[in-house]
């Protein structure tokens, strides 16, 4: 217990004095936002990282999955490295470093106010990203509860999410995107020792990885005719194919249409930083999702420590796997472990409170509730609704009995977000004939569809039921609602168009598009 408290004291004095040293660099909008869109590659690229790996993807998907699919579940960090990350810098960040910056727009949703020429749409974009950005923090602190409870059985969870919630709020608070970009580097080398650390002692405890291998095989999964079949949970593409492949889009291309992802790519510093941080965050997600789902795929052999109830699933339910195969580690690793999810987690968490305060902020109360505000109004405000979103997302994690499965609520959240965004964004950045009214139909099409997902499931087809396979469903659907509808509809207005588009043509060595220039 010593060793644990130790680390955890050492972790957070580091975590607030990063934010108490960079408050100087937040005083205005762009640098508490923006981090001044001078943030370099490794900063950037961690920041990138460390947002899309928590203790949900950890605790809930890891252990969901690898229960799931095998050894197979690698390929969804292999997915999440290479789409999720290496193609995601390449054709959303340069373009977007250049468009955000031409248009003025510091969140996702001023972006589309301004590319497409529409207040309203804005507004409602905004609140879509507050909406939705509540189950996947939810989900956040259900995966960090359940390692909690496991590595300090005397502690009340309630307090250790209190205490989460007012340490991550402090750095964030003060320092702004700086503190929290240099907080998540520190936080992504954490990441990077832990999970290989832990990989090497689950692997070493079942005899090494050829026995673990060889132990996985010999549990019998179902075939499509019902029947019993060996070798399923270390082969190939696993037991279930298609829904291996659901996982692999909703947690891979879903990144492109989420506003914490997204606006990473709003702050980077010059040509250099996209190329170096294109490279940086792809090996980052290789060695932390491919190790997290690789790790999660040998949890079935830890049935006899998890137990299974009537139906064959673990009790406590797949949340447990992942805590359950740790408890049998070292202390010093036991205590790693706490601060490899504190930093994942309080990483996301920092670019989920930064994302929904700004866009409340910025795109709802700027203009329209309040006409006139200065730049020390607009950054108090942001770090009110700091407060209140961190709040709310505590009491949230306080009733952790009353949420589903972790992955099924991230399903939710990301289905939701990236559903309605990713398709008018992606566009938006290459294409002159976007038309509004298709992104309106997207918006509704892809927040609803979730909804509908939530309240009236077993309505759907079987297929879609899961979260996970709907939200995929979603995302897909919008890359061809969008262009689908702009060819029957009004044409955009041209003047705005081009004003938009105007920014790929200005001169620096070569064009802008290829090079933002130092």
């Amino acid at each position: 217990m010593a060793i644990k408290i130790i680390l955890l004291m050492v972790f957070f004095a580091v975590m607030i004095g990063v934010g108490l040293m960079c408050r100087k660099k937040a005083t205005d909008v762009n640098g508490f936002v923006l981090g001044g869109r001078a943030v370099g590659p490794w900063l950037t690229a961690f920041a990138y990282g460390t947002s899309y790996f928590s203790a949900v993807i950890f605790v809930g998907y890891a252990g969901q999955f690898g229960w799931k699919f095998g050894v197979a579940s690698t390929w969804i960090g292999i997915g999440n490295a290479i789409l999720g990350s290496l193609l995601a810098w390449v054709i959303l960040g340069r373009r977007t470093r250049i468009q955000s910056q031409h248009l003025g727009s510091a969140t996702m949703p001023e972006y589309f106010g301004k590319r497409y020429g529409s207040e309203a749409l804005k507004v409602v974009a905004s609140v879509i990203v507050f909406i939705f950005l509540i189950p996947y923090t939810a989900s956040l602190y259900n995966g960090l509860s359940r390692l909690f409870e496991m590595a300090f059985p005397g502690v009340s969870y309630n307090v250790c999410v209190i205490v989460m919630a007012i340490l991550t709020g402090i750095y964030v608070i003060a320092g702004g995107y700086m503190a929290t970009a240099i907080n998540d580097f520190i936080q992504g080398i954490i990441m990077i020792v832990g999970i290989i650390a832990v990989i090497g002692a689950v692997i070493s405890g079942q005899g090494g990885f050829t026995e673990a291998l060889k132990s996985l095989s010999e549990i019998p999964c179902a075939a499509a005719d019902g029947t019993a079949l060996l070798g399923g949970f270390n082969s190939f593409f696993g037991p279930d194919p298609v829904g291996l492949l659901s996982v692999v889009i909703l947690t891979s291309l879903g990144t492109w249409g989420l506003p914490q992802m997204v606006q990473k790519f709003y702050s980077i510093k010059n040509e250099g930083a996209i190329a170096k941080g294109t490279i940086i965050s792809t090996f980052f997600a290789v060695i932390v999702a491919g190790g997290c789902y690789f790790l999660g795929g040998f949890g079935r052999l830890f049935s006899d420590k998890l137990g299974l109830d009537a139906s064959g699933l673990p009790i406590g339910g797949y949340d447990a796997i992942i805590p359950k195969m740790l408890e049998g580690l070292p202390d010093i690793l036991i205590g790693v472990v706490i601060v490899l999810v504190l930093s994942a987690s309080m990483s996301t968490l920092s670019s989920l409170v930064l994302a929904s305060s700004s866009t409340l902020t910025l795109d709802m109360i700027k203009g329209h509730i309040v006409k006139k505000m200065s730049e020390k109004k607009q950054v108090f405000i942001l770090r009110v609704f700091i407060v209140i979103f961190i709040a709310i997302s505590a009491i949230i994690a306080i009733n952790k009995d009353k949420l589903g499965y972790i992955a099924d609520m991230m399903g939710i959240s990301w289905g939701a977000l990236a559903g309605c965004f990713l398709a008018p964004f992606l566009y938006g950045l290459y294409g002159k004939w976007v038309s509004r009214t298709a992104v309106w139909v997207n918006f509704v099409f892809g927040a609803g569809v979730m909804i509908l997902n939530m309240i009236m499931r077993a309505s759907f087809p079987a297929i879609l039921q899961s979260p996970i396979n709907c939200g995929a469903f979603v995302m897909l659907a919008g890359l061809i609602i969008v262009p689908a509808v702009s060819t029957i509809t009004k044409k955009p207005d041209k003047a705005l168009v081009e004003d938009a588009f105007a920014c790929y043509n200005k001169q620096v060595n070569t064009d802008i598009k290829k090079n933002l220039g130092n």
